[in-house]
């Protein structure tokens, strides 16, 4: 694509999420047009369409921000496309789904005008995508799922559980990654969980789940997981990863469960001679949400490499919390306050290899304190989780 194409789509979908509710009801728009038109493409969804709504707009809204530099956003579609094998889907489903879209942002009513020049460079965009998810799914042969067992579930927290799988066989990816999940008593709705361990010759892979207050699926992994469970995973995506010895210095940011994907990472650099050097904040709001600091802190012991820092914004614990979760050192070296300024005021991070994980809201807030405070070096985080 053109630059004044990008520039088209770009300033075209700004105006539609400048409108009020205006991700929700274009999303809710596509999904009406995609339906009505294709009515047998409605049974690949779950009933509740929420999830799958918002994570709709966050992947537009990612691809669209890196269309300039589409070497950075084609890996992520391309994983797109082999994720979506899970679906069953073909090009015909493709062709339909962006025939929908292109309908639904043609209706949407914004302060930018959809003229013959926007809707030619809309098609360009989903051209472009649908091509490529559609080229990465056609080039993979294996299955598209990877069966695996539950072999422990261990409650850390009374929202937050960690779940063992064994894979029926060796499942490859990349510390750092994320992966489609699909458990016995939700069918069709696929949540994104990040491996909170490194590959390995046993074939287990954990996953670090919090209940989510109105959700569908963690409520039923946190308070219904049994052991010898049989769940499905999907092909890993992500952007996350630790760089080449002799790479940058890392700054990582782990909020709450949002330390999975970075605990993966140093579980594998642990295993290496030659690392940059890390700095990992494992941050949350209470101190409770610093559950995996005491486990990596031993890890900092036996590697000189490794900083790492507890933060939360409060100094106290939810009621029900009944048991310490960090050890007296922990808390000793506990700092109390807003992560993101806390972590921008700590040191100058220029020329860092940067990471943030964690809810979309502390993602966020960190990015912008990071840029106010001058960091303008690239910083990886997740557009789905």
């Amino acid at each position: 694509m053109d630059q004044r194409a990008i520039s088209l789509v770009r300033s075209h979908f700004k105006a539609v999420a400048a409108e009020e509710g205006g991700a929700g009801r274009l999303s809710a728009s596509f999904y009406s047009i995609l339906f009505a038109e294709n009515p047998t493409v409605r049974e690949l969804f779950p009933a509740a369409m929420d999830v799958q709504r918002d994570r709709l707009v966050a992947a537009i809204g990612y691809v669209v921000d890196h269309l300039d530099t589409v070497d950075d956003v084609l890996p992520f579609v391309t994983q797109l496309g082999r994720d979506h094998r899970k679906y069953g889907i073909d090009e015909s489903h493709y062709r339909a789904v962006g025939s929908a879209l292109l309908t639904a942002l043609g209706r949407f009513e914004c302060t930018e005008p959809w003229t013959d020049d926007t809707e030619a460079a809309w098609s360009d965009a989903i051209a472009l995508l649908a091509g490529t998810m559609i080229d990465a799914a056609d080039a993979e042969a294996g299955p598209a799922t990877t069966g695996a067992t539950v072999i422990e579930r261990r409650e850390v927290l009374a929202d937050l559980v960690v779940v063992r799988l064994r894979t029926d066989a060796a499942f490859d990816y990349t510390p750092g990654q994320y992966v489609s999940v699909q458990i016995p008593s939700r069918p069709r709705m696929w949540r994104y969980l990040s491996m909170a361990t490194p590959p390995n010759d046993e074939n287990i892979v954990e996953f670090h789940v919090r209940r989510v207050s109105g959700g569908w699926v963690s409520p039923a992994i946190v308070g219904r997981t049994e052991v010898g469970e049989r769940w499905q995973l999907s092909s890993p995506i992500g952007d996350l990863g630790v760089p080449a010895a002799g790479g940058d210095d890392m700054l990582m940011v782990g909020a709450g469960t949002g330390v999975a994907p970075l605990r993966a990472q140093i579980l594998d650099m642990a295993q290496r001679r030659d690392n940059p050097r890390v700095h990992l904040f494992v941050t949350g709001v209470h101190p409770s949400d610093l559950y995996c600091y005491d486990e990596l802190a031993q890890i900092e012991l036996a590697n000189p490499w490794l900083t790492v820092t507890p933060v939360s914004e409060r100094d106290d614990d939810p009621w029900w919390v009944t048991e310490p979760m960090l050890s007296p050192q922990g808390m000793r070296r506990r700092i109390t306050g807003q992560a993101g300024k806390i972590i921008a005021d700590y040191r100058s991070w220029t020329g860092h290899d940067i990471q943030v994980s964690g809810s979309p809201g502390m993602v966020n807030s960190t990015l912008f304190r990071l840029r106010a405070a001058g960091i303008d070096n690239r910083i990886r985080h997740d557009p789905l989780l």
